[in-house]
């Protein structure tokens, strides 16, 4: 039973474990929607498919299927993968899902953060997301966690924790106009210290260049482990990204997490630049409402977008120049966890990556 609590996390001694903890599973969403996935998604699907069978070699999978394509979904995922009926708009469970909470004693709940699809009217990427903002509650009663829910618009990859208390957030998406207009940002604060019970919040100015989430912080610099984080960089001082990186190292350098310590920073470069090709963009629906997608458009590529599971990491890569290097850093950073692979190109034509079709459910211990 997932009882709806009026109480937050931090009055109750819960709090948002770092992604690094133990997993007892992981939740992804199946892509269908032809307006964001080309081909009707079965490129995407072979892409999820890759993520979801990687993640499943060290902890229990599940992945949400509209009843449409439940049959598709079931054939094409391994069997040790649960398959779910759940109604959605889209495929980014890091967002729609719930952020799983913790306490000193192993129980696990869930917050159920609003979500308006990156911006609802204002600059949101489709209309409508009812279904979208649905699934953090049904995740939770499927799972028999007990809910917060939460009086702010958010998505789960516009935050990163460390576990000891502090969380990187960036001014670009929290601070946007879409989200909590009538929040100011002394009151966004309190409330993430209150529903992720964390005391330090870093605010990085930007995220990712064109990142179409408003610079989703996961998109851009995560945690690798207590005082040390992984940055999204170009040595490129013409690129716009690199204006970008700098003003987060700026930040980064000039900051104490929560037990003052300062900050150890890890560039990794940006792959790219990578732009949608016309035959990618050919492949997808036009349809009012919806973002298009153009060829010639910049995509938000980034290595930083990966998944740390319990004892694998899954990055993404993108037959780039600069895929080696990733590979290389991901092996000091996260050992002995294993770094497996996965092709990232069609997962990000649809605007995000392996972190941002993922969700972790901490086992709490």
């Amino acid at each position: 039973m997932s009882r709806t609590l009026t109480t937050t996390p931090r009055a109750d001694g819960y709090r948002m474990p770092a992604e690094w903890a133990h997993h007892t599973g992981c939740w992804l969403i199946w892509p269908e929607r032809p307006d964001n996935w080309r081909l009707g998604g079965r490129p995407a699907q072979a892409a999820f498919t890759a993520v979801a069978t990687a993640i499943a070699t060290t902890e229990p999978v599940t992945v949400a299927v509209s009843a449409r394509q439940y049959d598709n979904a079931r054939s094409m995922l391994p069997d040790h993968i649960r398959v779910v009926e759940m109604s959605n708009d889209d495929s980014w469970v890091r967002d729609s899902g719930p952020t799983f909470v913790v306490n000193d004693a192993g129980d696990v709940r869930g917050v159920d953060w609003d979500f308006n699809a990156w911006g609802g009217l204002v600059d949101g990427l489709y209309f409508p997301w009812a279904a979208d903002d649905a699934v953090a509650r049904k995740v939770l009663e499927i799972e028999g966690c007990d809910r917060y829910k939460a009086p702010l618009v958010l998505e789960g990859g516009s935050i990163d924790v460390d576990g000891e208390g502090t969380v990187l957030v960036t001014e670009e998406c929290l601070l946007s106009a879409g989200r909590n207009p009538d929040l100011t940002r002394e009151q966004i604060e309190q409330h993430l210290r209150d529903h992720l019970g964390v005391d330090v919040v870093v605010w990085l100015p930007y995220g990712v260049y064109l990142d179409e989430t408003n610079g989703h912080v996961d998109n851009f610099c995560r945690f690798v482990e207590p005082g040390k984080v992984m940055l999204t960089w170009t040595d490129d001082e013409a690129d716009p990204q690199y204006e970008r990186s700098a003003a987060a190292l700026k930040v980064l350098e000039s900051s104490t997490d929560a037990r003052g310590r300062e900050f150890e920073v890890v560039k990794i470069h940006q792959p790219g630049p990578i732009f949608i090709t016309a035959e990618e963009s050919a492949g997808v629906d036009s349809v009012e409402g919806t973002l298009p997608r153009e060829a010639g458009d910049r995509l938000a590529g980034s290595y930083v977008n990966s998944y740390i599971g319990n004892d694998i990491v899954v990055l993404p890569t993108f037959d780039d120049e600069h895929d080696d290097a990733a590979v290389a850093a991901y092996t000091e950073l996260f050992a002995p966890r294993r770094v497996l692979t996965v092709p990232g190109r069609e997962i990000l034509l649809g605007g995000g990556n392996v972190h941002c079709i993922t969700q972790q459910q901490p086992s709490g211990r």
